[in-house]
């Protein structure tokens, strides 16, 4: 179910969370559940997320609740996870390869399908059974198989100028950890830019506030 009008970062923002705790219900065995119990499980009020799921037509009957499966299954289409896309990793550090071993992208409807560095020491090397490949062949890899998706974990000095490159090969989204906000000359490609530290920040904000409040 896709809604026809612009739907605002904010509710986009939320919805893989909603999809995240259905999917682990859904395993539990769990067919229905209200707003309200929603609510509890994701920190979100239980009105926030009937206004959200309202944008894309409402899912939920009064006094049943949600059906967990249905509306799981929903998400997932709006969010695109029942359909797959194809990566690239550029970038085999510490974090690159924590990634392309991580069960994050297959669970997310995207499968890796090649890894791209600088250094001698990872280009040859095997990583999550991909051998990793000199980012001097991104371009032309990128040109001759469908990416959809390139996962850029390297320096931000370098992340712009290859973010462009294969950009310009046909890729259509960056998934950014390079710690740069990420602007590309074509803009009808996306990015998602990641800070990990912001999350850190703001749970040192959070200890730091109770502190206060003791």
């Amino acid at each position: 179910m896709k809604s026809d009008k612009k739907i605002s970062v904010p509710v986009l923002r939320r919805l893989p969370k909603y999809y995240r705790h259905l999917e682990e219900l859904s395993r539990q065995g769990i067919e229905k559940i209200s707003s309200k119990d929603l609510s509890k499980l994701i920190n979100v009020t239980a009105s926030q997320i009937r206004q959200d799921l309202n944008c894309f037509g409402g899912f939920g009957q009064q006094g049943y609740g949600y059906n967990v499966k249905s509306l799981r299954d929903s998400l997932a289409e709006i969010l695109g996870v029942t359909k797959r896309y194809t990566a690239i990793i550029v970038g085999v550090g510490h974090l690159g390869q924590a990634l392309a071993n991580h069960t994050t992208l297959s669970r997310s409807g995207v499968d890796l399908i090649s890894l791209f560095d600088i250094s001698s020491e990872v280009v040859g090397s095997e990583v999550a059974g991909h051998v990793v490949k000199n980012i001097s062949q991104a371009h032309r890899f990128c040109q001759e198989n469908q990416v959809d998706i390139a996962i850029l974990t390297l320096p931000k000095s370098e992340a712009v100028t290859v973010a462009n490159l294969l950009s310009d090969a046909g890729v259509k989204g960056f998934w950014n950890f390079a710690n740069t906000e990420l602007t590309l000359k074509n803009k009808e490609a996306s990015v998602e830019n990641v800070y990990m530290g912001d999350s850190l920040m703001k749970l040192c904000y959070d200890i730091s506030d109770k502190g206060q409040s003791l």
